[in-house]
């Protein structure tokens, strides 16, 4: 029942200048973002591969709402990509973008966030390494999809993410699992409305093994992103059933969430691959991971009760 409450504050200035001022928010947030600068996110992810973890980079924002945002945003990328190439990262660590944070919902918006997005993908090119698009809410999804697919003229390497609880993302998995895509495959973590997507937590789950299945039947490389033992498990036995070797697809986990389970994957010979936010808007995606499990939001409210 909290869920989609947590997911209508993210999206609230009132809650966030509530949550953002109170005291106890900082520590709790630092359990999933390591740092609001770069140089912190670097570190961090020094850390996690020296544990034999790869890492995905993303600098927090979305839904911008003048083109001097987007610009920021794309020269946060600019300046991450120069900081792969020159610490020689491309190997192990890739970027993470959301095109909200390019401009994707001003006017004009899928020409500009292709214009703005495409010198990020460039630099990444450049520095050895990838970027993938993340996916948000359903009214974005066309457009999105219709951007990677003019940047994969350029650079097929360019990562997508699909979402399972949209009714249409089985057909979308169809048309992306070709010879060497990267597809990530999530759960969903936006506020749906029931005309476009699963509603109870059984069905998402049932959706993400159809949706799984037909990636690792599929051509490409697919990214399972869940931290869910029952998907680690099910991701497993479809894998090796279809021939599937560790290395021709990979697990991704969020930071700070199980990362005793992201270790053990690694230690097994999986890739397993860490999502490392960082920067200062960091609100929106601490009230998804929130809303996720139960477990993040016992934890804050644990931190909440012990510092009144």
């Amino acid at each position: 029942m909290l869920g989609p409450v947590l997911l209508a504050a993210a999206r609230s200035d009132t809650v966030r200048r509530i949550v953002s001022a109170a005291p106890v928010t900082r520590p709790v947030v630092d359990r999933f973002i390591p740092g609001e600068r770069r140089d912190e996110a670097l570190v961090a992810a020094s850390e996690l591969l020296a544990e034999g973890l790869d890492v995905t980079f993303d600098h927090l924002g979305e839904d911008v709402t003048d083109t001097a945002s987007a610009l920021r945003s794309r020269d946060a990328y600019l300046r991450l990509a120069e900081a792969l190439a020159d610490e020689g990262l491309g190997a192990r660590a890739e970027m993470s973008v959301k095109l909200s944070a390019f401009g994707q919902a001003l006017p004009g918006g899928d020409d500009l966030a292709l214009r703005h997005v495409l010198p990020v993908v460039e630099a990444a090119a450049a520095a050895s390494t990838t970027v993938t698009l993340d996916m948000e809410d359903h009214t974005t999804t066309d457009s999105t999809l219709a951007i990677l697919a003019r940047l994969r003229e350029r650079f097929p390497e360019t990562g997508a993410v699909v979402q399972s609880y949209l009714f249409r993302t089985e057909k979308d998995c169809q048309t992306l699992a070709a010879a060497g895509a990267r597809v990530r495959l999530v759960k969903g973590a936006y506020r749906e409305p029931v005309s476009v997507a699963h509603q109870r937590r059984s069905e998402v789950d049932r959706a993400y093994v159809r949706c799984l299945r037909i990636l690792l039947a599929g051509d490409g490389y697919p990214m399972v992103a869940t931290h869910d033992p029952r998907l680690i498990a099910v991701t497993q036995s479809l894998a090796a059933r279809l021939g599937r070797r560790p290395g021709s697809y990979e697990f991704q986990m969020l930071y700070g969430i199980r990362p005793v389970e992201q270790r053990r994957l690694a230690a097994e010979g999986h890739r397993m691959r860490v999502y490392l936010p960082y920067g200062t808007d960091w609100y929106g995606y601490f009230m998804r991971r929130l809303a996720e499990r139960p477990a993040n939001l016992a934890f804050f409210a644990r931190s909440l009760a012990g510092r009144r």
